[in-house]
Order: C-alpha cells, then sequence, then structure tokens
C-alpha cells in the first residue's frame, strides 16, 4: 500500500502455563505452583512474510518455560521483570508488558493475584 507506514506491531501470547518454585512463605518453599503468564511486546514490522522478519512468539513460550527451570525465585515481580528483560533482549522489541497470576496465592478467595509490569527502552 502507498502511503502507509506501519509504526508498530503487537506480538503477544496469552495464558501461558508454567509450573515454577516461587513464593516467600514456608509452605511455598521447595514446591512448584502454577503461574498464568501473558505477555504483549511492541515490535516494529514491514509487511514481510517472512518469519526471520519479526518476533517469533514461541521466543516467549520458552523464555518463561526456561525462568521457571532456573530454580526457586521469591516474587512474582522479580519473575515478570526477568521475563520482561529476556524479551527486550531482542533489539526490535521497544516495549514489554508482561502479567503474572499466581492462581493459589489467595485460593480459595481470589481466582488469581499478581502482577503486571512495563518495560520499554530509552
Amino acid at each position: 500500500m502507498t502511503g502507509t507506514r506501519l509504526i508498530s506491531s503487537k506480538v503477544f501470547v496469552t495464558g501461558v502455563q508454567v509450573q515454577a518454585q516461587i513464593g516467600v512463605y514456608r509452605h511455598e518453599i521447595g514446591r512448584v505452583q502454577p503461574l498464568i503468564v501473558d505477555v504483549e511486546l511492541d515490535v516494529p514490522t514491514d509487511a514481510s512474510d517472512r518469519l526471520v522478519d519479526t518476533f517469533n512468539y514461541e521466543a516467549i513460550l520458552q523464555a518463561a518455560q526456561d525462568l521457571a527451570a532456573q530454580g526457586h525465585v521469591d516474587l512474582v515481580e522479580t519473575f515478570a521483570h526477568r521475563l520482561a528483560e529476556r524479551c527486550l533482549a531482542d533489539p526490535r522489541v521497544t516495549r514489554a508488558r508482561v502479567r503474572i497470576e499466581k492462581p493459589l496465592a489467595l485460593a480459595p478467595h481470589a481466582v488469581a493475584a499478581g502482577v503486571e509490569i512495563i518495560l520499554g527502552r530509552g
């Protein structure tokens, strides 16, 4: 299309389920818990039809799984920040929004508790 310019697109993955050793309370130490991960990335793109020219959303899944496999993390905030930084390691990503839900945190009184962070360049 002549005269149009795409500034950025959103690459997203929602509802990724990972099992992680996470938490600060005594009953959380040494056991895994489910986390639900949503990630949204701002990535400049063009009209290319080649995977190499864009951010592959499978990389988001892999990064979340890799972080969960690395061992115990005290806070969901830490997990979210690390995941956002991993996504921003790709120079094409200009902004990362990461939302982590911890379904067992307040069970049975709430469906989930968690955190959402946004990291960007600059």
